[in-house]
């Protein structure tokens, strides 16, 4: 059940609404369901004293405004409340009288008429639809002064969880304080009427989340906002000094014609100007290192960057997994941002999953946890070096390093949503949740083409090879956890072990180390985060048709190499990130 409550000074223009068709038709049998003493008209029903309902209404609007008039100049200017309540999706439908007691507690617990006091506000519930009312009360009391109505929202909230116990309804999660604020309904008619997929808020939101991802200064995330097409508006002190900043949409304006300006503080919580200088002078972007093994190939820069993201995001799961809130709390901002660097750059055929996850994702990136050291420049570098490199193509070592990336992040997300639950932290937790599943999609798109190659090349594998590649598996993972069901369910695995050999390593061990990571019984499809862990510690190709300045996959065995004499030497040994640290917690997927 959600509770949704505005604020405004027309009485009369909210109830003409109410009774009205609505924008769309939507609204049926609009009638009373609840009033402040029961006996209120209804413009709806009432057909005895007067059949046309526009007298009705007008007699409702004085009743209601009875004491705003009599409070004269000491009623507030913003005096009317409303407040819609709404049943989840699925919730059955709830009659009459119980939309009246769901007013009645609404009212009572928010301050607007406490149960007893009879100078309470004037208050009237509207039904018009199956599964939502509309509250309306005036705010002056019966003795002309005005409510209490401190932390209203959290008290209809805290009602609503009450409400939904007792009545069997679905149980939403408990909010804390921390959400961005959401688009009111004004501002949703506005974006339907002139055809946006959504508010103005929401798409300046995420265009600011995206600036400030991986940005190296105050200059750039401007720099980056202009470019991307927002207005930007400075406020500055006498001094000169920027003391906020407001973002518009061009073209979005209101009724006298003027831009309609946000202050990044009501986009979110975090993206007032003195948290964004925050987290750009704890997080700094440093220059982004080589990645692994990029002088052996020819990856592209957007490539380079996805694999040294990876390494960073695996970093970032084995500390949220942590008990320690001060490392693990700054690391889901700086997730986020790594989020919202891979959306914005990624290619058309996983980009609408991982914008996605990085919307959902932000909701996890805000509680009431704060940073003792907020160190987040590992992962803002390599979201700068994400950005910095461009777009991803979305096909060959760009599609492969993408599609490595994105497992890991699926990683991140869950171990997120652990640290979210262990504290309490329900709508944190199911944003992330939430991420996963968008992260898992964006995966399944991405992975399709390598993981194909790459199962096509164990099948063309000698059948003796084939087969010392499948006793080495089975020994590593003696209960056979790789996906079941299929008789070729190894192959991708056999094709990246015939390549670590080939490389100069040792399978088994190889795999060991993989497997020793952390552990695989949450894994959605243990082969696959097997494969990735193998090419990532080898340095192979993301994508197994890249062409590498290294030997290259036959259907032979590896021959050992040789020197410029053509004598044969020791194959060389392979640099390997560093070993996660044996005294940490592994990350559960």
């Amino acid at each position: 059940m959600v509770p949704d409550i505005g604020r405004g000074s027309r009485t009369h223009g909210l109830l003409v609404y109410l009774y009205g068709p609505g924008r769309r038709e939507e609204h049926t049998d609009a009638h009373l369901v609840g009033s402040w003493d029961g006996f209120a008209p209804d413009p709806g029903r009432d057909t005895g004293l007067d059949p046309d309902p526009k007298v009705t209404l007008a007699r409702l609007t004085a009743a209601l405004d009875l004491r705003v008039k009599q409070a004269g100049d000491r009623a507030p200017a913003q005096h009317v409340w409303h407040c819609s309540v709404r049943t989840a999706p699925g919730d059955r439908r709830l009659d009459d009288e119980e939309w009246n007691a769901v007013a009645q507690r609404i009212v009572h617990a928010t301050g607007i008429a406490p149960d007893g006091d009879p100078d309470g506000c004037r208050w009237i519930a509207v039904r018009h639809a199956e599964d939502h009312i509309h509250i309306v009360a005036t705010l002056v009391r019966g003795d002309l002064r005005n409510p209490r109505l401190n932390y209203d929202f959290n008290k209809a909230q805290a009602e609503c969880r009450r409400i939904e116990k007792e009545m069997g309804l679905r149980r939403l999660n408990a909010g804390d304080g921390t959400a961005a604020k959401n688009p009111s309904s004004a501002e949703k008619f506005k974006a339907e009427r002139t055809g946006r997929p959504e508010t103005s808020r929401e798409t300046l939101r995420e265009a600011v989340r995206r600036a400030v991802a991986g940005a190296d200064s105050e200059e750039e995330f401007f720099t980056r906002l202009r470019e991307a097409g927002v207005r930007v508006k400075l406020r500055h002190a006498p001094s000169g000094d920027a003391l906020g900043y407001n973002v518009a949409l061009p073209g979005d304006r209101n009724r006298d014609g003027a831009p309609v300006w946000y202050p990044g503080s009501k986009l979110g919580p975090d993206l007032s100007l003195p948290k964004i200088r925050l987290r750009l002078t704890d997080g700094a972007a440093e220059p982004s290192a080589p990645a692994v093994g990029a002088d052996r190939t020819n990856w592209s820069p957007p490539a380079r960057q996805r694999r040294n993201a990876t390494v960073i995001a695996e970093r970032s799961a084995t500390l949220l997994e942590r008990d320690e809130d001060g490392e693990a709390a700054p690391q889901l901002v700086g997730v986020g941002e790594l989020l919202d660097a891979v959306a914005q750059t990624s290619p058309a055929t996983t980009r609408t999953e991982l914008a996605a996850a990085a919307r959902a994702f932000e909701r996890a990136t805000r509680s009431h946890v704060r940073a003792e050291r907020a160190d987040t420049r590992a992962l803002r570098s390599a979201a700068r070096g994400i950005v910095q490199a461009g777009g991803a193509l979305g096909r060959g070592e760009d599609g492969g390093t993408t599609a490595m990336l994105v497992s890991t992040l699926v990683l991140v997300a869950l171990a997120a949503a652990r640290w979210h639950s262990a504290r309490g932290h329900a709508q944190q937790a199911e944003a992330s949740r939430q991420a996963a599943e968008h992260l898992r999609a964006a995966y399944r798109q991405a992975a399709a083409t390598p993981m194909q190659a790459l199962r096509d090349q164990g099948r063309a594998l000698p059948e003796a090879q084939r087969h010392a590649y499948e006793t080495t598996i089975r020994a590593v993972l003696p209960e056979n956890r790789t996906r079941p069901g299929t008789s070729t369910k190894n192959d991708a695995l056999a094709a990246t072990l015939a390549q670590a050999e080939l490389a100069g390593m040792d399978p088994k061990a190889l795999l060991q180390e993989a497997v020793a990571m952390r552990e695989l019984d949450t894994a959605e499809d243990v082969n696959d985060v097997l494969v990735w862990r193998l090419r990532r510690l080898a340095q192979l190709p993301a994508h197994p048709g890249e062409a590498t300045r290294g030997p290259q996959l036959d259907t032979g065995r590896a021959k050992p190499p040789t020197n410029r004499t053509g004598v044969r030497t020791a194959p060389p040994a392979s640099p390997r990130p560093a070993a996660p640290d044996p005294h940490s917690r592994p990350p559960r997927r």
